[in-house]
């Protein structure tokens, strides 16, 4: 084992710029990937937030008798993508229209020309661009409804967004993962072919394949773990700096130690799997 922590560490001081090329551009792309998958929860967290504030208002015909309406509010309740239902009655509708608008209609009219209604809020696992228009039909179509609103076209377009933008983050990040995939192999590559002489060398003595492959494996796996590390002070320079801010929209939730596990792990693992992949066609063949 010192043999191969001596060989792996030789590696590095012979190929000085490859290594810091190498671990420069690892940190960079471990950054990113855990940039973009943080991305992909906060796009996550911020649909499921929108999903859980989604209000339909459903208004009544006027003149329903009690039990119409116990009626309807009992199918409400039925419906599995009901998640909270509220019943808003005349009287609450003509006070709710005063307190917003100011303005007092029964000073001019001596009648309340306001329907009941019921405010609903969705379950978020039911809620998607095709299925929304599907609801608001079939509730449209109970006895006694009168009109069925909801901001679909807002709605419509942030859900379309969300949709989009985690498209183009899973494509970055699949981008990203090969670049650093072809920037660490093209290093071990290099440092393999520097190394031709030697290699042919150990082979031509009775070297052990694992003797060979060893230390270019633990080089790339030091050059993981010195990238997490590097990345980790990045992240955690960012969240220092950002938390608080990010936190005033009461709407992300950064679960830190997740992406810590993320940057050191994905550094030397990223490394390790290439510097063996890199090493798959080298035999102690002479």
């Amino acid at each position: 084992m010192t043999f191969v922590l001596k060989e792996a560490f030789k590696l590095i001081s012979r190929a000085k710029s490859s290594f810091i090329l190498s671990l420069i551009s690892t940190s960079i792309s471990v950054l990113l990937i855990t940039a973009s998958v943080m991305l992909i929860q906060l796009s996550d967290q911020f649909q499921s937030k929108l999903k859980n504030n989604i209000k339909i208002n459903i208004f009544l015909k006027d003149e329903l008798s009690q039990n119409s309406v116990n009626k309807i509010e009992q199918e409400l309740k039925d419906k599995e993508y009901v998640n909270r239902l509220r019943y808003i009655d005349k009287d609450e509708a003509a006070e709710n229209f005063i307190s917003e608008t100011g303005e007092d209609f029964r000073k001019l009219l001596d009648y309340n020309p306001l329907p009941a209604s019921f405010t609903i809020k969705l379950n978020e696992t039911f809620i998607s661009l095709d299925t929304l228009n599907n609801i608001v039909d079939a509730i449209s179509r109970l006895e006694g409804v009168d009109e069925v609103i909801y901001q679909d076209r807002f709605v419509n377009k942030v859900l379309s967004f969300l949709d989009n933008i985690k498209k183009y983050i899973f494509m970055v990040t699949a981008a990203l993962f090969l670049i650093s995939i072809y920037i660490v192999y093209s290093t071990v590559k290099l440092i393999i072919n520097s190394k031709y002489e030697e290699l042919e060398t150990m082979k031509l003595v009775g070297a052990k394949i694992s003797t060979i492959k060893l230390p270019i494996l633990l080089n790339g796996f030091l050059i993981g773990i010195f990238a997490g590390i590097i990345s980790l002070s990045g992240f955690l320079l960012f969240i220092n700096n950002f938390t608080d801010y990010v936190g005033s929209f009461k709407i992300f939730e950064i679960n830190t130690l997740f992406y810590e596990s993320i940057l050191l792990v994905t550094g030397p693992l990223l490394g390790f799997l290439i510097s063996l992949f890199s090493l798959r066609r080298l035999s102690i063949k002479i």
